[in-house]
């Protein structure tokens, strides 16, 4: 029987596994159950969790809210791994618990960059709904020296 796979080539049963302890771990730091006083002061979004195949090794993508103190929330992060793991390990139904890493979320970096090219004022009049596309015959010259 072939496994389910998603596109990305990842089985639904690590999607799965990796979103249990992506919930886990959002409960913990969102709960407060991790007594360090930076993780206190900040917010922590996690985004994804990506598991290894055999279920041993999984990776959190985190972010602090604002992307503020990032490089200490993720020192705070590690200096409590093993915590982690075992608060991970009552919540979750598998025989292992993966051994965690924590990096940061880029991903945010990259929807901002797309946002701020879509409000572009030159793009946001392309992508206006009841604006008529023009042919580039009814442009006249001076509008296309303007655009340049």
């Amino acid at each position: 029987m072939a496994r389910p796979v998603e596109e990305k080539g990842r089985s639904v049963r690590l999607l799965r596994i990796g979103e249990q302890v992506r919930h886990a771990l959002a409960e913990l730091l969102s709960r407060r159950e991790i007594r360090d006083p930076v993780l206190d002061a900040h917010i922590i979004s996690v985004s994804e969790v990506r598991v290894s195949p055999d279920l041993r090794h999984a990776t959190a993508f985190i972010m602090p809210l604002g992307g503020a103190d990032a490089e200490p929330v993720l020192k705070a992060l590690r200096e409590h791994t093993r915590y982690i793991r075992g608060e991970v390990a009552k919540r979750l139904a598998t025989k292992y618990t993966p051994d965690m890493q924590f990096r940061l979320d880029e991903s945010f970096d990259a929807g901002a960059k797309i946002d701020a090219i879509l409000r572009n004022p030159r793009i946001a009049r392309d992508l206006e709904p009841d604006v008529k596309p023009r042919r580039l015959s009814d442009i006249r010259d001076d509008e296309l020296d303007d655009d340049a």
